[in-house]
């Protein structure tokens, strides 16, 4: 029954109960074996307390010792080891004020937040399901662990994940929980931004993304999201069925791109997003902008960094359904390219200032440089010195 991930891991849970603690593989990748879905990670629940972990294995991270969670790295991969616990009231709303180390599982399962993840497993396959996890995974049924209140007050972003698990798994969300949900979306108001980014990055990712998004406007969980709260329009503004992003830089460009006023800078602002994401988000604007206005051409691939390739088709994909392109006519363009940066060209700044002698230096070569190598890109002039210098006394720059 188990698959690899987990016939590596079970090195872990051997161990640790070699030492007389008990250890269980839990949670999400208990789910994942069910579903026969592909996984991540491999989460362990133990009675050993973080110490005893420690001093069991040689190579452990106190992650978050606190809460009694370590990384125990094993073959070059790593698991995490979580005590398990109980949790005391959660007055942030997303850590528990005290936590109470405790040796039974049953316990510990009761304070996670859907039945689906409520699951444990031995070493010899067999199941630990206080919840009726297993039978909500056959109805595809998202439910609350007990009383949906409680769960949610415990933490709100609960309320998120909710709907990002329907947006993965195209699972449906059990009444009491949806009534719970709706009951407490003003506190998701009350959650860190970095924290919702995150979920909602994976809720735009799932391949129910549609199933996802009928819940999160029909309970108009939107209007406490940053930015769609000041402008919930927006989200009317998708068109329909809504598609998969794959990352959150493509979710920041098509919010932009359906609503111009709302810049990226905002967008990455409000959002709380990294450098990483906002470029992303930038670079997928300006070529989705190019785009419709001059086709797929030759600059619009330079332009392209191939680790958006993707990105790009599936903005085109959703927002302009009239005209199609593929992976293929970008890489049969990119490879037609007579440069692929600006480090291919023949000709540098030093050059321009050796045709120009008397003129200061200033904005002006580059200015110059940049429509030289537009029309190096665009096939009007070769990248050689003798046709650029040619070129440049039929295009004098203008120098302030």
């Amino acid at each position: 029954m188990f698959t690899k991930p987990f016939l590596d891991a079970l090195y872990i849970i051997e161990k640790i109960e070699a030492k007389g603690f008990k250890a269980y593989f839990v949670g999400g990748c208990v789910r994942d074996l069910l579903l026969e879905h592909d996984m991540k990670d491999i989460d362990i629940a133990t009675s050993a307390t973080p110490n005893q972990i420690q001093n069991i294995f040689d190579k452990v991270i106190p992650v978050g010792i606190e809460h009694g969670t370590v990384i125990v790295r094993h073959q070059k991969k790593s698991y995490e080891v979580t005590t398990f616990r109980l949790d005391g009231s959660y007055s942030d709303g997303r850590h528990p004020d005290s936590v109470q180390f405790i040796d039974r599982i049953d316990e510990d399962l009761a304070r996670r937040d859907f039945t689906m993840n409520a699951l444990a497993m031995d070493k010899y396959g067999n199941l630990v399901d206080l919840y009726g996890g297993k039978e909500d995974l056959k109805k595809k049924l998202i439910r609350s662990v007990g009383d949906g209140m409680e769960r949610f007050t415990e933490d709100p972003l609960r309320i998120i994940r909710a709907i990002r698990f329907a947006s993965q798994l195209g699972f449906s969300i059990e009444e009491k929980t949806l009534l719970a949900m709706g009951d407490l979306k003003n506190e998701i108001e009350h959650l860190a931004v970095e924290r919702i980014q995150h979920e909602m990055g994976k809720f735009f990712a799932g391949k129910y993304v549609d199933i996802g998004f009928s819940y999160l406007t029909s309970l108009c969980l939107h209007r406490h999201l940053p930015l769609f709260k000041e402008n919930p329009y927006i989200i009317d503004k998708f068109p329909r069925p809504i598609e998969s992003f794959l990352s959150f830089g493509e979710v920041i460009a098509v919010c932009h791109l359906l609503e111009p006023k709302l810049t990226v800078q905002e967008w990455v602002k409000q959002w709380k997003c990294s450098n990483k994401i906002k470029t992303e988000a930038i670079t997928l604007v300006d070529i989705f902008n190019h785009y419709k206005k001059q086709g797929l051409d030759e600059w619009l691939v330079y332009q392209l960094d191939p680790i958006y390739d993707e990105g790009f088709l599936r903005i085109v994909h959703y927002l302009d359904k009239n005209h199609e392109i593929n992976k293929h006519e970008i890489k049969c363009l990119r490879n037609s390219l007579p440069i692929t940066s600006k480090k291919d060209l023949i000709l540098n700044g030093h050059d321009i200032i050796k045709i120009f002698p008397q003129e200061k230096k200033g904005p002006w070569i580059q200015k110059l440089i940049n429509k030289i190598e537009k029309e190096i890109v665009e096939k009007r002039l070769k990248n050689n010195k003798n046709d650029i210098k040619e070129w440049i006394k039929c295009n004098p720059p203008e120098i302030n």
